[in-house]
């Protein structure tokens, strides 16, 4: 058996689709377990650049089986415009893609609900997508106006089960200033459409996912967002609305934690975040306008601008232990080419202390000071390189110091966006029987 989770261990755009599509050559099923369409995971393959939101990543591989898991909140018109692109590239995905039944929807009234909550009076701004993604996880936890894949694939009681959602939305938008209404009649009309769309994927992936399982199958468990974002253990409030790191990947799919015998968290060679929140190492001035544009750091979903930064190891070594991490995928090491020096965040300083381990407040963070180890640079492009001994020697130095000051081996290193440009870092790193001591 083989279950390998991919986590990112940033704030997300980490470069997880990557790793998952070149890993998903060697797979039978690939699971997406948490997250929604506000996750943008872009692969470029050798038919075209795409952009997944909701499909796995996996799928652009014959022989897989993907599976969108119960912890995704899906978004109908989202899966379908994915449909559509894959088909016109000729992409099958007849009997290979399928949507767990307990999926929560999102629904028309959830967006409308994120754009209102972006606007509040207290000027506090998450820096959502705005698709509906947090308040669809708000209606699952508070069980009134939630709909499950499950109610709409049960024709008879969905219509009487969306009229008491949009009651209820309804009454609360009188409440609410600019609050918008909707129409019953015309939603169920739309979602009856969908749902004879949906029906060839529509799924309880329980038992398929515990029957492959026992039959030994290799899976990869695809995350969206990264670790920093996780709703308990990230920046909040400035977070996404599940939980990003391994207890997610259980959770969303359903497949026991102990079954899961190695995780890759992925990592970039710098940092980004994008939409609002504290960020100690961010970069203001042109070098950070020079990583924002080499390393093309613009949100796949919204086309925002990634704030960017020196690597931040308090983070990471946080990170890595909330992911359970085996092993370090290190991503767009290239992007730092031409750099004379490189700054590395080993601690902060806080209060005028130093500290060295990541607090929960954001208050807190925000005030934080990076404290920086300096590294040499180095020259070379290194898009082209295949293996780690044909790096320049200051990346090789760069390597090693992060697998030390870390105390997690580098297994993986991309030096540019295609699949070629992936290669293993000297050794074979090997799951839960060469965990880190």
């Amino acid at each position: 058996m083989s279950i390998t989770a991919v986590i990112g261990i940033q704030w997300g755009d980490e470069g997880k689709a990557k790793i998952v599509d070149v890993l998903s050559e060697d797979a039978d099923y690939v699971v997406r377990f948490q997250g929604g369409a506000n996750a943008g995971h872009t692969v470029v393959a050798p038919a075209g650049k795409f952009i997944f939101h909701l499909i796995p990543t996996g799928i652009l591989h014959p022989h897989t089986t993907c599976v969108i898991g119960n912890g995704v909140v899906f978004d109908p018109e989202a899966f379908f415009a994915e449909l559509d692109s894959l088909e016109k590239k000729h992409i099958s995905t007849e009997g290979r893609l399928f949507v767990s039944d307990r999926c929560h929807i999102v629904m028309p009234y959830h967006r409308a609900a994120d754009a209102g909550e972006e606007e509040l009076k207290d000027g506090l701004s998450i820096g959502t997508t705005r698709r509906g993604i947090g308040p669809t996880y708000a209606e699952k936890a508070r069980r009134r106006h939630a709909i499950r894949m499950s109610d709409l694939m049960d024709g008879a009681a969905f219509p009487d089960h969306l009229k008491k959602a949009i009651d209820g939305e309804n009454r609360a938008a009188k409440t609410r200033q600019k609050g918008e209404t909707f129409d019953h009649g015309k939603i169920l009309k739309q979602f009856e459409n969908y749902r004879e769309r949906l029906k060839p994927h529509v799924k309880d992936t329980v038992p398929l996912l515990r029957d492959a399982v026992a039959a030994g199958k290799r899976m990869l468990l695809e995350g969206a967002q990264g670790v920093m974002l996780d709703v308990d253990f990230g920046t909040y409030p400035f977070v996404t609305s599940s939980n990003t790191s391994i207890g997610g990947a259980a959770t969303g799919t359903g497949i026991p934690p102990r079954k899961i015998d190695r995780v890759i968290g992925v990592s970039k060679a710098y940092a980004t975040r994008v939409g609002e929140g504290p960020f100690p190492t961010e970069l203001s001035g042109e070098l950070g306008k020079r990583l924002l544009e080499v390393g093309g750091e613009y949100g796949s979903t919204t086309g925002r601008a990634r704030r960017c930064g020196w690597i931040d190891l308090v983070a990471l070594r946080y990170a890595i232990h909330l992911a359970d991490a085996d092993e370090i995928a290190l991503t767009k090491m290239d992007v730092l080419s031409g750099l004379d020096k490189i700054q590395v965040c080993v601690a902060y300083e806080i209060g005028g202390s130093k500290v060295t381990e990541f607090p929960a407040s954001a208050s807190v963070l925000a005030k934080a000071k990076p404290v920086y180890e300096t590294l040499p640079g180095w020259t070379e492009n290194i898009g082209g390189i295949e293996n780690t001994r044909d790096l320049p020697a200051a990346a090789r130095e760069f390597i090693a110091y992060l697998e030390s000051a870390l105390s997690t081996p580098i297994g993986l290193i991309s030096v540019g966006a295609g699949r070629e440009a992936l290669f293993s870092n000297r050794r074979e790193t090997g799951g839960r029987s060469g965990r880190r001591g």
